[in-house]
Parts: C-alpha cells; sequence; structure tokens
C-alpha cells in the first residue's frame, strides 16, 4: 500500500534575480536600518521613548508639516461632527 505512506519532496528553489547575499524572502523597509525604533522586540515603554527622542532630534521642518496636517485634520473633524467653530472668534 504505497500510496498511504507519502514523503513530502523538498526542492532546492533559487529565485532567478538572487544575489546571494541574504535571505531573498525577508521582507525590510529600506529605511528600517536608520529608525531606532524598529528591530528588537523591545518593551512599549522603550518604544515611546525612542519615538519621542526621534521627534525631538529630527529635522524642525517635518515637525511644523506634521502640526500643520494635525490641525487641518482637527478643523476638518469638528467640522464633520458640527462643532461650533464661532467660539474661536472674537467679539
Amino acid at each position: 500500500m504505497g500510496f498511504l505512506k507519502r514523503t513530502h519532496n523538498k526542492f532546492d528553489y533559487q529565485p532567478r534575480y538572487y544575489k546571494g547575499d541574504g535571505n531573498p524572502y525577508k521582507i525590510e523597509h529600506k529605511l528600517d536600518q536608520f529608525r531606532s525604533t524598529t528591530g528588537k522586540n523591545k518593551g512599549l515603554k522603550t518604544k515611546f521613548s525612542d519615538a519621542f527622542y526621534d521627534l525631538k532630534n529630527s529635522d524642525k521642518s517635518v515637525n511644523k508639516t506634521l502640526f500643520i496636517i494635525i490641525a487641518i485634520l482637527v478643523l476638518i473633524f469638528l467640522y464633520i461632527i458640527d462643532f461650533d467653530l464661532s467660539i474661536f472668534k472674537g467679539n
């Protein structure tokens, strides 16, 4: 009864354009090597402290752009929920 005994065949598949350095199936972002918040499995507190450190020491134009985008999104959200924006205007 040969059909009850099945062996799994292993194939030595190599991708066509594989250059031979590293694992070709490992998915990694190009900029992960420059980020301090990716990599090792750290605790939640360490991840937040690394993210705040990166935010403090990053380019100031990025921070300004980020704050402008967040402000626009908050105003759009307030408009969607029909918040009375007239309280921000002076008499």
